[in-house]
């Protein structure tokens, strides 16, 4: 018999500083995922980068 476990995700939504864009995201690391979003390692060229999208509503 297979022992079920459990799975937790977190759907989010990031905004902009004027909050006239939404991001929405889907993850099972929310700190760690906020974490990418604002402090990319590269010249990233991601929607939320460019967009600047590091709010979370």
């Amino acid at each position: 018999m297979k022992t079920l476990g459990t799975h937790n995700y977190y759907v989010y939504i990031l905004t902009n500083k004027y909050k006239t864009v939404l991001y929405t995201g889907v993850t099972n690391d929310l700190k760690k995922r906020l974490y990418w979003h604002q402090n990319p390692e590269a010249i990233d060229k991601s929607f939320t980068f460019r967009y600047k999208c590091f709010f979370l509503i």
